[in-house]
């Protein structure tokens, strides 16, 4: 190896960590991504002129980031002005009924208590406990770690924790796991939502997830500026350290020679000739040989027989509204979530959606409802579209809630499937529909030497912070296997993070 360039398919938050990291460490990197901006699924859109987010809208587990910052010598405060949230989410019914939860937890209590009751609250208070110990269980031995396999997971976790393994309730289902602790429906269903975090029915995924509850009760923050200053400030920071990025430059094909990487092929002609590629791309992608075919059979066999995550319907818009408070977050249910589901699993889109709200400033607007990751396959028509603008608004509606929008920016299945190929518009890689599924994620080695992945579809999964967790651990691979650095050890962080001990196709993707 002479050269040591290291290319990065894809400027998302896993590429953008890696690459800062990288950098850091004195590599020579080349980043190429398809799109105009970095950021990938975190992205704005710009209804009537105004940038509105349009992915990710709140910032979470910032101990994660402020480990990459320390590692680049930096501090994340110095870059980014956070606002933590008092309000967490405002959740609504049908009937009128209304709870709000709180950063603070004895106001959550407090509130659950006046919603369902006492016993309730007391529920509330052993659910908590659970979720918590569930993310310290699994937090270092798993999420934390290279190898993301059950074997990985015992062997990481060491003799001390298997009693705590044996307890993580991996073989229910969320939805029953929750009946456990509430025996009021709509706090079931309430709690039972994180699962959409991760683009999974509750109904189906591993009780585990519950840790997400702990992950947004540690704290939730915006940025000012929108959420996607933070693929800003990435960039900026890696950029200043030596990294290249190429904008709306989609990689055709991973080159390969004598059985080892040796560059990308980009769709203008350009080759990039690299010691190692990360694909910070949607796995489903390299799977259908958008890369190329030794990429393809690098990654082969981890999408086999996978179920695709929920995709989603947005709209981004501006304009007045009436009849109700808004928080930040704000979560409409549908009056039957159990039919709410079986009709994404069937291929439609819900008569009666849960719908998220959220609204950055007045007057702006990020609405959601979950749809399902047929992008490919169906592409609706004008009337369609209208249909699902009229079921999200008339559901506010008999809330109390009227929009009256003055522009809207539409964005569903086909479009997110286009923006990552081979999706379908999946927005979180493989459904996890069963305790296996989280294990059936691959790491950051491939069968391919000096080819490396990241990104929300691999270990540990989807969300900005754990694409950011993806993005450290190629890195830190990378690294390694260039023989770089030695072996990078693991300490814990406040805040149960842990981080190394280290200065360190044919169609277009992303």
């Amino acid at each position: 190896m002479t050269s040591r360039n290291i290319v990065i398919i894809g400027a998302g938050i896993g590429g953008l960590t890696a690459a800062l990291q990288l950098a850091q460490a004195g590599r020579s990197v080349t980043v190429c991504e398809a799109a105009a901006t970095p950021g990938g699924k975190l992205r704005q859109l710009k209804p009537g002129g105004v940038a509105i987010d349009a992915g990710p809208t709140v910032f979470t587990l910032k101990p994660v980031f402020d480990a990459i910052f320390a590692d680049a010598g930096s501090k994340l405060e110095d870059h980014l002005t956070l606002t933590p949230l008092q309000c967490l989410a405002r959740h609504a019914w049908e009937d009128g009924t209304q709870l709000d939860l709180f950063a603070d937890v004895s106001r959550t209590e407090a509130a659950i208590a006046a919603f369902a009751g006492a016993k309730a609250a007391q529920d509330y208070r052993r659910f908590r406990a659970r979720s918590q110990q569930i993310f310290t269980t699994l937090d270092a031995s798993f999420m934390q770690s290279a190898q993301p396999g059950l074997l990985g997971l015992i062997r990481n976790a060491g003799l001390a924790q298997l009693p705590a393994l044996a307890n993580l309730g991996a073989f229910a289902t969320m939805w029953n796991e929750l009946g456990r602790y509430f025996s009021n429906p709509k706090l079931q269903q309430l709690f039972a939502r994180y699962a959409t975090y991760c683009g999974a029915s509750p109904f189906s995924a591993p009780a585990t997830l519950m840790l997400i509850a702990h992950a947004e009760q540690s704290g939730v923050w915006t940025i000012a500026g929108g959420m996607i200053k933070l693929a800003d400030v990435l960039m900026d920071l890696a950029k200043a350290r030596g990294a290249v990025f190429h904008f709306n430059s989609p990689v055709q094909e991973i080159k390969v020679k004598s059985g080892c990487i040796s560059g990308v092929l980009l769709r203008d002609g350009r080759f990039i000739a690299a010691d190692a590629v990360l694909a910070n791309t949607d796995l489903a992608a390299l799977d259908a040989g958008y890369l190329g075919e030794p990429a393809q059979q690098a990654v082969s066999g981890f999408c086999k027989n996978a179920k695709r995550s929920l995709s989603a319907i947005t709209w981004a818009l501006t304009g007045a509204n009436a009849g109700m408070e808004l928080a930040h977050h704000n979560v409409f249910f549908s009056s039957d979530y159990k039919a709410e589901f079986d009709t994404i699993a069937a291929g439609q889109i819900p008569f009666d959606p849960t719908v998220y709200v959220c609204t950055p400033n007045p007057g702006e607007y990020f609405c959601l409802i979950n749809a399902p990751a047929n992008g490919d396959k169906h592409h609706p028509n004008a009337a369609e579209e209208d249909q699902w603008l009229k079921r999200m608004t008339e559901k506010l509606q008999r809330r109390g809630l009227t929009l009256h929008p003055s522009a809207i920016t539409r964005t569903g299945p086909p479009q997110f499937n286009q923006m990552f190929p081979g999706s379908g518009g999946a927005l979180y890689g493989r459904a996890l529909s069963s305790w296996r599924d989280s294990f059936n994620r691959p790491g950051v080695k491939t069968k391919l030497p000096g080819l490396y992945l990241a990104g929300g579809s691999v270990h540990p999964g989807p969300g900005l912070p754990m694409a950011a967790l993806s993005g450290r651990l190629a890195a830190t691979q990378i690294l390694q296997d260039l023989a770089s650095t030695k072996p990078l050890l693991q300490v814990a962080m406040p805040g149960g993070i842990s981080t190394p001990l280290a200065t360190t196709a044919a169609k277009p993707l992303h």
